[in-house]
């Protein structure tokens, strides 16, 4: 039952980092810090001041980009590869300790389930911007 709970945080997690991953982080890094929740021991590797500045800064440049038509557009095409791979790397930092196979495929679940909602999102923002 615990990896099955595990498992649902974590893919929990990789949705919403398909939608903004540096959001993700620096809220899954923050919330670790100050313990906004009961998170396990492994999400103290979002913990880290070089990560959520690092997050931090690069939303804030995802915020801006967001608000100009065809920047948007770009900024998701090039982003097609780096949220499903953000979601895959929070997946198996976030499942704990975890047999190789177990680990394998959470980080496979993970990168499709970001690499969904990413595709989703950038689907939308396409068609408005081309309406």
């Amino acid at each position: 039952m615990d990896l099955l709970a595990s498992l649902g945080r974590t893919l929990g997690f990789s949705f919403a980092a398909g939608i903004n991953l540096y959001a993700t982080v620096a809220l899954l890094g923050l919330a670790s810090r100050f313990g906004w929740v009961a998170l396990p021991p492994q999400y103290k590797a979002f913990d880290q001041d070089w990560v959520i500045y690092t997050a931090l800064a690069l939303y804030l440049v995802e915020f801006l980009a967001d608000k100009i038509p065809w920047v948007d557009t770009i900024w998701d095409t090039v982003h097609t590869f780096i949220r499903p791979l953000g979601g895959a790397l929070i997946a198996i930092t976030t499942i704990g300790d975890a047999s190789p196979a177990v680990t394998a495929l959470t980080g496979l679940l993970g990168g499709v389930v970001a690499g969904s909602t990413h595709i989703t999102k950038a689907g939308t923002r396409a068609v408005a911007n081309t309406s």
